[in-house]
């Protein structure tokens, strides 16, 4: 006589187990780089396929020197889009800072860090005008900056024309100051048969010391605070001009920092050079989770934005395509990474009232 023997039910999750994957998932959604994460995983996975040059060693850290040249100067403006504010400045101020340094040290004989240093507090008043006009006439941030970028572009190049007669920086290499400074901004080593640049190094500095002000400080709830709500912030003691006016400092000076690089790993820049960069600087910040509205965002997404950044504009060229289609390539995840942000936004939001 045979016996039937019941499988026994599957046990299901407890009400306790559930609401701790219920938090884990909440705090996933929150995480403003994961959107990031995914498409920069998806979009290495697919150049690893179809392009062989991609998959070596040397250039993988190409890629990383590419993302950096950006991923610096993003690292300050996703600070300040997460303060509720744009720089349109930003791409030119770059070579602003080169031209400074290289035609004041070569027009007058001295040394290039005394130049450095000029240049450096140039890109600093700038920083500082352009947060104290937004904050003390109401003006929108995009209108004052793109006043600024016009000024500059401008007078790169009647300037460099003005003291050169070209349109292009004279070649520092034989000033004095140019090997230790050189050292200091774009020197590179070797791992192997892999070059890596300096730049790289001081970019994850960068990344860092953002992350870690933003999530472990007062100046980091400060920053998010008055991108959130400025009249709120001002309310319990947040002081949201000396903020503001500091995010737009920090871009200059980061600005700076890669301007310092340009010139001493090339001795000499074009006089309208970094127009357009802006942009990538803003689209690397949204597609690492930054939101337009400001409040929302992280270093680590916007690194990993300047990342996906450096990994397109090579890959195109290793998979042997037409380089045209980078720009389009960048609209796209632009509109798709402002609709993911929202739609990660919303479930999160959801799901902490829920």
């Amino acid at each position: 006589m045979s016996q039937t023997v019941e499988a026994a039910p599957r046990p299901t999750p407890s009400e306790p187990t559930k609401r701790v994957r219920a938090g884990l998932s909440s705090r996933l959604l929150a995480r403003p780089e994961i959107g990031a994460l995914v498409a920069a995983i998806i979009i290495f996975i697919f150049f690893l396929a179809l392009a062989p040059a991609f998959r070596s060693a040397e250039s993988f850290f190409t890629v990383l020197y590419q993302s950096s040249v950006i991923g610096i100067v993003a690292v300050g403006v996703g600070l300040l889009m997460i303060g509720g504010e744009f720089d349109l400045s930003s791409g030119v101020i770059v070579y602003t800072a080169g031209l400074v340094c290289s035609m004041f040290c070569w027009y007058f004989g001295i040394n290039l860090w005394i130049g450095a240093l000029l240049s450096m507090a140039f890109c600093l008043l700038i920083g500082f005008l352009n947060g104290y006009l937004v904050m003390r006439t109401g003006i929108p941030s995009f209108l004052i900056t793109l006043g600024t970028f016009f000024v500059l572009q401008g007078a790169n190049l009647g300037v460099t024309k003005l003291v050169t007669g070209a349109v292009s920086s004279p070649d520092i290499s034989q000033i004095a100051g140019f090997d230790s400074l050189a050292k200091i901004f774009s020197s590179s080593f070797k791992i192997g048969s892999v070059t890596v640049w300096t730049s790289v190094l001081w970019w994850f500095l960068f990344v860092g010391l953002a992350a870690w002000t933003l999530q472990r400080t007062k100046i980091g709830n400060w920053i998010f605070a008055v991108g959130g709500n400025p009249d709120s912030a001002r309310a319990v003691g947040v002081p949201v001009v000396r903020a503001k006016i500091g995010l737009f400092m920090t871009v200059s000076f980061l600005g700076w920092f890669v301007g310092m690089h340009q010139l001493f790993r090339f001795n000499t820049l074009q006089a309208g050079g970094g127009v357009g960069n802006e942009f990538l600087y803003i689209i690397a910040a949204v597609v690492g989770g930054t939101l337009l509205t400001g409040g929302y965002g992280n270093a680590i997404g916007v690194a990993i934005g300047a990342f996906i950044f450096g990994m397109t504009s090579l890959g195109i060229i290793y998979a042997g395509w037409d380089p045209n289609w980078f720009k389009a390539f960048l609209g796209v995840m632009l509109l798709l990474a402002v609709l993911v942000n929202l739609y990660v936004k919303r479930m999160s939001t959801m799901r902490k009232v829920g």
